[in-house]
């Protein structure tokens, strides 16, 4: 007599419905099924599906099984033929060593996908959100890029561990005797970060993150040498907060006191010094985007990680500004005697126009720039062109950055030799720690 029973003797009768309503193989007494049948489903009319039989093998002779070896690497192959070649793989050694060649060159051009968004959704995401219902406090747009690449760099470091955070950085910036460098930790970038841009947080009237402690130097490098001095242990990831907290705070300081006007006006031409130098609000906070982007990139590189440059619009902002700032540089190197062109034996009046160099920027972020060489307040003409420089718009930004040395920079280069040394040097110097 067939039945399901419990522990004491008794008749299970839930066990004897579950046998009984086709739920699975019966396995024993108040076991679930090992190999459920398939369920009767309505649309089968209450009929229980058919049994799929395996297809055969397909006997194919040994040429045709190697001929099959590409098709089977990349995927190709239908299921039969498939099946007929991995049969034909285990007992042939000579193709199954070919098989694993062709396999692993498959691997080699397919292209790692990066698991991280793309840098540019941020951006869509909220112009979509904010066509729909405009802000009651708009984000100035000069202001956009950097409220986007804190945000990235958070959701970089959200999940790091201890290790992470300790891993060693080394930040990088050309100086007038060739590239120089500094060894610190992830969070000690971090700590950078904030130091510096404390520099906007005060001139927005924001408490200085250095507190009581005296730099020696008003400089952003002399700013973070007295903070790291005055940490009794190395940073670590305790710095996220405030750093995370600061950013907040100068994203809707500027959104309070910005306007919405994207030249900059109003607050945008509130001076922020850094030290040696002065840049209106609305380009220190593209400057501090830049900046922010870089590190990003020295921390991803640290840990091994992913990271993408910024959305092109965000991206453009930037390189315009390293291209305005230009011919200022060009200037100092000049008087430092470190610019080689003929700068000076050609006087050009105030707001002329005077001999230039076209800068143009190839792909994401790009466009062309005129760059007068005589002077900062020489107008760039396309009529009194004497160079042309090509580059690519991230090759450009790790130029600006100090992370490519002027002298091996993939650029294209047509005219006045001298001209262009004289740019590209002036490019990496906009750097710093």
């Amino acid at each position: 007599m067939s039945g399901a029973y419990d522990e004491n003797g008794e008749r299970d009768e839930g066990a004897e419905k579950d046998a009984g309503d086709g739920g699975g193989a019966y396995d024993g007494p108040g076991r679930a099924p090992r190999i459920p049948l398939p369920r009767v489903s309505v649309e089968d009319g209450g009929r229980p599906l058919p049994a799929v039989e395996p297809a055969a093998p397909l006997a194919l002779e040994h040429h045709v099984l190697t001929s099959l070896l590409g098709a089977w690497a990349l995927a190709a192959c239908s299921p039969e033929e498939a099946a007929a070649v991995e049969d034909h793989l285990g007992e042939c050694g000579a193709c199954a060593e070919e098989a694993l060649r062709l396999r692993d060159a498959v691997g080699l051009l397919q292209r790692p996908e990066s698991l991280d968004l793309d840098p540019g959704l941020r951006t869509r995401v909220l112009d979509g959100c904010l066509e729909r219902r405009p802000p009651r406090i708009p984000v100035p747009e000069w202001a956009a890029p950097y409220d986007a690449e804190t945000a990235r760099l958070d959701a970089l470091l959200q999940d790091f561990g201890d290790s992470e955070w300790h891993a060693p950085v080394r930040l990088r910036w050309f100086g007038d005797d060739g590239t120089a460098s500094r060894r610190t930790t992830v969070a000690g970038v971090i700590a950078h970060l904030l130091t510096v841009d404390g520099l906007v947080g005060v001139a927005l009237g924001l408490p200085d993150p250095l507190g009581e402690i005296t730099a020696h130097a008003p400089a952003p490098a002399g700013r973070t040498e007295a903070y790291w001095r005055a940490s009794h242990y190395p940073p670590t990831r305790a710095v996220r907060a405030p750093w995370r907290e600061q950013s907040h705070a100068i994203v809707r300081t500027v959104a309070f006191t910005g306007g919405t006007g994207g030249t900059g006006g109003g607050a945008g031409r509130m001076p922020v010094s850094y030290g040696d130098f002065e840049l209106p609000l609305r380009d220190a906070m593209l400057d501090r985007a830049f900046e922010c982007w870089v590190h990003a990139e020295d921390i991803a590189d640290a840990v091994d990680y992913p990271y993408e440059p910024p959305s092109p619009r965000h991206l453009n902002r930037m390189i315009d500004l390293a291209a305005r700032m230009l011919p200022g540089v060009l200037a100092e190197r000049r008087r430092a005697g470190l610019a080689a062109s003929a700068g000076g034996r050609h006087l050009v009046t105030a707001g002329e126009p005077g001999r230039s160099l076209r800068l143009e920027i190839e792909g994401s972020g790009g466009g062309e720039w005129l760059i007068p060489l005589d002077s900062p307040a020489a107008v760039g003409s396309a009529d009194l062109e004497v160079a042309h420089v090509a580059l690519d718009g991230v090759e450009f930004c790790r130029l600006a950055a100090g992370h490519v040395p002027p002298a091996e920079a993939a650029a294209g280069q047509v005219g006045d030799r001298e001209a262009i040394r004289d740019v590209l040097f002036a490019a990496a110097s906009l750097s710093r720690m």
